[in-house]
């Protein structure tokens, strides 16, 4: 199913389950492509769900931007505006969690509750992005060919597209406490393959850098009249304590932790995954 926003770009989008408002998916990224297949298998006799790949990434039109994040709020109530609800849940998970929470505090009187999914709270980068850096490089050290041949691809002034894929793969794998078979699963993530759109990923990952983390934000969260679950996997290699920020923020809040998932945790947890999200809708 194709939707069209206001500036012309079409959007692919995939609405499952049965009658009622639906609880739409932001996925990560920024500059990847939605990979909820199997939380809307874990979620279908729970809620309708609607999945969509953000502008110029995945399925949806490439186009030159914008790579804002007000644009992705717009588009993301292009999709609601489509499928007909006058409010709806909504559940982002890492970018897709801020995405998410942009939107809630742009537009609270159309969503009924937000889950916010392995996000990084509303602190600056240096809340967690060091923390992050050396987890990624000790979980991928954990076998060294993995490190060594994930660097040998970044170092690469130009990479294949097969080249492009095998380092996301590297790269997807430190987010599954598993090491030895956490090749497995990021290939999954991976297939299919749709590339990654950077420039997108630069721009809205800059945009963050400069304007997350200020006291306008933390104002307009403390002000937000919407219930809001936090979900965190507690193996997650981006530090948890960084969501403090948020969830001290926010007036209406539940944070559940499920100890043994990490960064994707209804692939490590998804039982634990499914109740939580059932709960708050």
């Amino acid at each position: 199913m194709t939707v069209t926003t206001d500036d012309g770009i079409r959007l692919w989008a995939r609405r499952s389950g049965g009658a009622g408002d639906p609880l739409v998916l932001c996925h990560g990224g920024p500059g990847l492509w939605d990979m909820f297949g199997d939380v809307a298998e874990l979620l279908a006799d729970v809620t309708p769900v609607i999945r969509w790949d953000q502008r110029g990434c995945g399925r949806s039109q490439r186009c030159d931007g914008p790579w804002t994040s007000q644009r992705f709020v717009a588009d993301l109530d292009a999709v609601r505006r489509h499928f007909g609800p006058a409010r709806m849940a909504v559940l982002g998970h890492s970018w897709g969690a801020q995405l998410a929470l942009s939107y809630t505090l742009a537009h609270p009187d159309r969503v009924s509750t937000l889950v916010y999914v392995a996000g990084t709270g509303i602190g600056p980068d240096t809340d967690w992005h060091p923390g992050y850096r050396h987890g990624f490089r000790t979980r991928l050290a954990d076998h060294p060919e993995r490190l060594a041949r994930w660097q040998e691809l970044t170092d690469r002034a130009e990479r294949t597209e097969d080249e492009e894929r095998e380092r996301a793969v590297l790269q997807w794998s430190v987010e599954f406490e598993d090491r030895d078979g956490a090749l497995e699963p990021a290939r999954r993530m991976a297939d299919p393959w749709f590339g990654i759109n950077h420039a997108c990923g630069r721009a809205l990952n800059e945009e963050r850098e400069r304007t997350w983390g200020t006291p306008e934000l933390a104002t307009a969260c403390r002000a937000l009249d919407v219930p809001v679950l936090i979900v965190d996997g507690a193996r997650d290699i981006r530090p948890r304590a960084a969501v403090d920020s948020l969830a001290e923020a926010l007036p209406h809040v539940r944070r559940v932790t499920l100890p043994d998932a990490g960064h994707q945790p209804w692939a490590e947890d998804p039982e634990g995954f499914r109740t939580a999200v059932a709960s708050a809708l």
